[in-house]
């Protein structure tokens, strides 16, 4: 049981919890795919677009996106939430960004791992 990244795109989405991190909802999906959107959880807009994907900015856009993470006051239960899933099954982190290696589910699985591991 694992966190698994998946483009919303792509079907089939596998088995799991579904969670939506995007700031958008992605055109032509329905609502009864995603089993919790995270819009919240979603980098800001701002960081967003001064990332636009650029890998040369990867690292810093993930420190930034923690640090921006690590400021909301429900992370700690959005995390004891992905706890409880991944007991249970795998948990799917969905995007709709064309770009598959660069993206903000890739980030955010990658902190929240850290996390984990810290706490």
């Amino acid at each position: 049981m694992g966190i698994i990244v998946w483009r919303i795109y792509e079907k089939p989405i596998p088995e799991g919890y579904r969670i939506l991190l995007d700031g958008l909802w992605p055109r032509g999906i329905q609502r009864g795919n995603i089993d919790y959107w995270a819009r919240e959880f979603a980098p800001s807009s701002e960081l967003r677009k001064w990332f636009s994907h650029d890998p040369n900015k990867w690292d810093i856009f993930i420190k930034r996106y923690r640090e921006e993470l690590e400021k909301k006051p429900n992370l700690k239960d959005f995390i004891d939430i992905l706890r409880e899933r991944l007991e249970n099954g795998d948990v799917i982190f969905l995007y709709a960004s064309r770009e598959r290696s660069f993206n903000n589910a890739v980030a955010l699985k990658k902190i929240i791992e850290e996390i984990m591991l810290d706490h």
